[in-house]
């Protein structure tokens, strides 16, 4: 069949209508283009289309630099120019929150960087004598030999370690860079057994010398962390702990929130990871909130050297308790489900004056934003990508109190 697509959507597939009125989704097909497609999954609200062939292309369509568009499951947006891509997620933030009935800033600023080789950590499946990441929409993998968004040191160590034999240790590996160091997490099915991993790295290491540590259901062979510079903060990284993944964009993204945030008394920095931002807060007290246990360690690590407390907690659980503070300013970085309305309800019955919110999934951003909409108003919103080439977006947004 054939259709027009109407717009871009969250996850990265156009939109169009069917003759009925229907919604179809396209994967690969970009706003004002007429293309040709079957429709492979047919619901009561929606239908799934796959794209057959381009009939009018976009102006803004380009040839992926990958050989693995689109079979890849993880680029979503390489056959869109990069300035269109964030006109694109523009877009669609936009469409997210007036949708949730909110007041938007007029102008959203944009915080963009090198589209290549800017992640510092990737994660594959392992073969034998390949490494993997899933196919777009099906659990089938694709073996790689390379990733263009990885940054260098990444893409270099993936023949390295696919010919290592880590299949035989484990199912899935991570990796991480600072740029000089690289660290591995093995991560293993329940069926695996932990043996030979000393040998393993030991080998590993005498073809990859940039190889740090490894680490794999706890046990550690060589570091078990690396440090990380940002915006000339040190920042202690163990494997497996949270951070963010753009290596161009992180000095940019801390800057931006730490202008804003300013100076005062009591700062909270809630889901703080590492301590990202809480050790370049200038508060005189910041309480840095974080329960994962790998990035717990970290963030007293990293803000040993400031006067701060540390609580390891979940968020919801430390804002039950924590009635009688007085921040200030409160910044939170939730994962991708966001905080959720009793959460956001616990944080306005705190009272900061200013609220910094990172998120990285614009329709539980919006979900948040209307929970605290009663007492607090946007003051400013930016857009940082993150993840380019992938529908994926990061959003700071500034709140202050009604």
């Amino acid at each position: 069949m054939k259709f027009r697509i109407e717009k871009a959507i969250y996850g990265g597939d156009g939109l169009a209508r069917a003759t009925d009125g229907k919604t179809v989704f396209v994967p690969g097909a970009l706003p004002g283009e007429l293309v040709d497609a079957t429709i492979v999954e047919d619901k009561r609200s929606y239908a799934q289309g796959r794209l057959d062939s381009i009939l009018e292309p976009a102006t803004e369509r380009i040839a992926p630099q990958c050989e693995y568009v689109p079979l890849c499951g993880g680029c979503h947006y390489q056959h869109a120019g990069y300035q269109y891509q964030l006109q694109m997620k523009l877009a669609i933030l936009r469409e997210t929150l007036l949708r949730a009935h909110l007041q938007i800033p007029d102008e959203i600023g944009v915080l963009a960087g090198a589209p290549w080789g800017y992640r510092n950590r990737i994660r594959l499946h392992t073969t034998k004598s390949t490494l993997a990441y899933r196919q777009r929409g099906s659990n089938h993998l694709l073996p790689v030999s390379h990733c263009p968004i990885a940054a260098p040191l990444l893409q270099e160590a993936l023949p390295v370690i696919a010919r290592s034999g880590v299949d035989q240790l484990c199912d899935e590996v991570e990796l991480f860079t600072n740029g000089e160091q690289l660290l591995l997490n093995l991560i293993a099915g329940p069926h695996r057994r932990i043996s030979g991993l000393s040998k393993f790295g030991e080998q590993l290491q005498e073809h990859l010398p940039a190889l740090a540590g490894i680490g794999m259901a706890g046990e550690i062979w060589g570091e078990s962390f690396v440090t990380y510079t940002v915006a000339g903060y040190a920042y202690r990284v163990s494997v497996g702990s949270f951070f963010q993944v753009n290596r161009f964009l992180l000095p940019d993204l801390l800057n931006l929130v730490m202008t804003w945030s300013g100076s005062g008394k009591l700062a909270w920095d809630l889901y703080s990871g590492v301590g990202l931002f809480a050790r370049a807060l200038s508060y005189e007290h910041v309480t840095a909130v974080e329960s994962a246990g790998s990035s717990a360690g970290d963030l007293q690590h990293n803000l040993a050297a400031k006067a701060a407390r540390i609580v390891l907690s979940g968020t919801h659980e430390f804002l039950h308790k924590a009635a009688n503070d007085k921040p200030e300013l409160v910044l939170v970085d939730p994962p991708r489900a966001g905080m959720g309305k009793e959460t956001c309800a616990l944080l306005a019955g705190a009272r900061p004056a200013s609220i910094a919110y990172i998120s990285c999934d614009p329709a539980t951003l919006a979900r948040d934003l209307q929970s605290l909409s009663d007492n607090y108003f946007i003051e400013g919103m930016h857009l940082v990508d993150l993840f380019p080439q992938t529908f994926h977006m990061e959003t700071v947004t500034f709140l202050k109190r009604n």
